[in-house]
């Protein structure tokens, strides 16, 4: 639905100065047109801070009506203003009719920045109609049955068989049956904690994994080579050997398994390791070390003295004092916590830890980070429930780091994020050639006319649109993928173009 306090941010502000956030500030064209218009007949100006503008009038805005307008238009091609009556739509319509019927992935995305998600009334959040809500097994609808994590749900399966009638058990029987089955194979990949109706989009990497290898399992296909990436991921370790044990039964059945890890417990549990180094970028990319894991420990690599112990990751003596300040959560019941009070020391290095499942997640990203950020940045996320916070006057921002891509654009790199880029270019500008030339800063920007090739807009690929198949990228045949143009190219810094020194490594 769409939230008003995201469309409003700052009631102060009025419309003519952004307040209305889809609009922005005003602008000459048909939206603004039509907001003047009411304006006009409610007796206020565009420039009224909107918390002053007539509830009447702040209704039409947002949520239109059946009451019409009078705005004046000019078309380009006609010397003759025209006046049109019309129903106004209300912002929120508008906002509504962009998210349902847009092809663009983009406007659907920002038209989603106004809106928040609210659960139906109609079917409390179960998505199915009433009708399908009234058939029961042991008092369960299948909406309540879908909301158990899995151990529980296997456990309800259990405990209800041996209650059902006889004919019901006849009915039931092959469906229980596939039922313990395919639940058997997501505990067996530590997924006990998920429910059936989690929303894909916020499982993670590792779990979004382990679901696919659990169908796998299931499948009991023969003769197949599967490759895995860091499965362990997310994983306690009291959840590794089960992941250990569903890897090996896709082996056992008559498969290859490769996995690309660091976890200790699965390099142990292999039959074969191969070892790449030494070291890494252009000082890495050979075998240093391959074989069984008791004959791959006596070698002499690096992962190998990690196995046998020999190097080890040294536990610090001492321990921070901190600042003898805390920073204290009371009372937070989101998701599975069960009233969870924690007090975390600040000026430390502080873990959150437990096993898969256990409400990690729940408590920091979901409770404290959104608590904090409402606090300090007046955000529109709500945190899961909790009581109160305590020791918010110690800090004085807060900064989740998370595994999101960087950056604000698909040309964002860790040379642009990190600032580098600019010294970069100011580098290349103060060059005697550049002086020369009169080259600026802004000349080495492949972001903006000037420097970059114009052929594929300083992006290095050209992008060919196959209507129903997906894009194809291919390299630029003007710039050859350096992304710059030829003049620019020839400024060199110790013979070094820009181009070149993006191509290097951090360490070159």
């Amino acid at each position: 639905e769409v939230d008003i306090r995201r469309v409003i941010p700052d009631p102060e502000r009025s419309i003519n100065k952004g307040g209305l956030a889809p609009l922005g500030e005003a602008r000459q064209n048909w939206t603004f047109k039509q907001l003047r218009a009411i304006a006009k007949k409610y007796g206020f100006s565009l420039a009224t801070p909107i918390k002053d503008i007539p509830k009447e009038a702040l209704d039409l805005i947002l949520y239109g009506g059946g009451e019409k307008i009078q705005v004046a238009h000019k078309r380009a091609d006609d010397d003759e203003e025209q006046v049109y009556d019309l129903t106004y739509e209300g912002l929120t319509g508008m906002l509504r009719r962009w998210y349902e019927e847009t092809s663009s992935e983009k406007v659907r995305q920002w038209a989603e920045e106004f809106m928040t998600v609210q659960t139906c009334p109609d079917c409390a959040g179960y998505r199915l109609r009433k009708e399908s809500l009234h058939f029961r097994i042991a008092g369960k609808h299948i909406g309540e049955l879908a909301r158990m994590d899995l151990a529980t749900l296997h456990r309800w399966i259990e405990e209800v068989e041996p209650t059902l009638s006889e004919r019901q058990r006849t009915i039931g029987r092959d469906i229980f049956k596939e039922l313990r089955l395919r639940i058997g194979f997501l505990l067996d990949v530590g997924l006990d904690y998920l429910s059936l109706d989690r929303p894909a989009r916020t499982l993670s990497g590792g779990e979004s994994q382990r679901i696919r290898l659990a169908t796998q399992i299931g499948s009991k296909l023969t003769g197949i080579t599967y490759i895995l990436d860091e499965p362990s991921i997310g994983l306690h370790q009291r959840d590794n050997h089960r992941l250990i044990e569903a890897l090996r039964e896709l082996v056992d059945i008559g498969n290859t398994v490769i996995v690309v890890e660091h976890d200790r417990d699965i390099m142990l549990a292999s039959d074969y390791i191969i070892d790449l180094g030494p070291g890494a970028g252009k000082h890495g990319g050979g075998v240093v070390g391959q074989g069984t894991p008791e004959a791959f420990a006596k070698t002499d690599t690096l992962t190998a003295q990690y196995l046998r112990g020999t190097r080890r990751i040294e536990v610090p003596a001492q321990r921070r004092a901190g600042s003898g300040k805390w920073l204290e959560l009371k009372g937070a019941t989101g998701h599975n916590l069960k009233d969870v009070d924690v007090a975390i020391p600040l000026g430390t290095f502080t873990c959150i830890t437990g096993v898969s499942g256990s409400g990690k997640s729940s408590l920091i990203n979901e409770t404290l980070y959104p608590a904090l950020r409402q606090h300090f940045y007046k955000s529109l996320k709500n945190p899961l429930p909790f009581r109160e916070i305590k020791g918010l006057d110690h800090i004085n921002k807060v900064i989740d780091i998370d595994q999101s891509p960087i950056g604000r654009t698909p040309r964002s790199n860790p040379a642009t994020y990190t600032g580098v880029f600019t010294e970069i270019r100011k580098l290349f500008a103060d060059l005697p050639e550049s002086k020369i030339r009169g080259y600026k800063p802004g000349r080495f920007s492949f972001n903006v006319k000037g420097g970059r090739c114009e052929t594929c807009k300083g992006s290095g690929m050209r992008v060919i649109e196959m209507n129903f198949l997906p894009d194809v990228y291919v390299e630029c045949e003007t710039c050859l993928g350096r992304r710059y143009n030829r003049e620019t190219l020839e400024v060199l810094y110790k013979g070094k173009s820009i181009s070149d020194v993006l191509e290097m490594t951090v360490d070159e």
